[in-house]
């Protein structure tokens, strides 16, 4: 394949994910279909179906892209309040995008590979940016309940049981549970 190709390829994916984030927020995400994306991004449906597979699979690629470019954690302040604050920087940028919050959730809990590749990659960006605002010497066990309290969360805000800014309010004591820093007492000895 040559460089002109690729460019190519590129571009014509580019302008997909682009079309695919205007028609999804112009008609939502019952409504979208692979067909109006194509159109919209000026390629025929034969083309875009070779670079999407499904629906679910451009939602998961657009939120997959979406979150990739909020701000790193904060570095200052407590375990707990850097773990907070990544939690609060993750909801928000989720929130920035309504349409794409709203079908994302269905669009991850599905069964198709293309997607399922890329909850992985979700997953592993949600573990970083704990990962990072945990620093050194974090405990596996906390690194994991951290993980499940906020993607139980993403799902009841998917769900519709609380939105993204209620989230993060209501994931703040619990972070602060799971992350509070364990003191050691000496051992008295006889």
């Amino acid at each position: 394949m040559s460089s002109a190709t690729s460019t190519r390829q590129a571009e014509t994916v580019e302008r997909l994910f682009a079309a695919g984030l205007e028609e999804l927020r112009e008609v939502g995400h019952e409504a979208l279909t692979i067909r109006s994306v194509a159109a919209r991004a000026g390629v025929s449906s034969a083309t875009a179906y070779t670079y999407l597979a499904s629906r679910s699979h451009l939602f998961a690629e657009l939120f997959w892209r979406h979150l990739t470019e909020a701000p790193g954690p904060a570095t200052g302040g407590s375990r707990a309040e850097r773990v907070q604050e990544a939690v609060r920087g993750l909801t928000t940028r989720i929130a920035e995008e309504p349409a794409l919050a709203a079908a994302v959730t269905p669009a991850l809990l599905g069964s198709d590979a293309d997607v399922a590749r890329l909850r992985l990659r979700i997953g592993a960006e949600f573990a970083a940016r704990f990962e990072a605002a945990l620093g050194d010497g974090a405990e596996e066990a906390v690194r994991e309940a951290l993980l499940l309290a906020f993607s139980g969360a993403l799902l009841q805000a998917g769900m519709g049981l609380m939105t993204y800014d209620e989230m993060a309010d209501r994931l703040a004591p619990v972070v602060a549970v799971i992350v509070r820093e364990r003191r050691i007492e000496p051992v008295e000895m006889e």
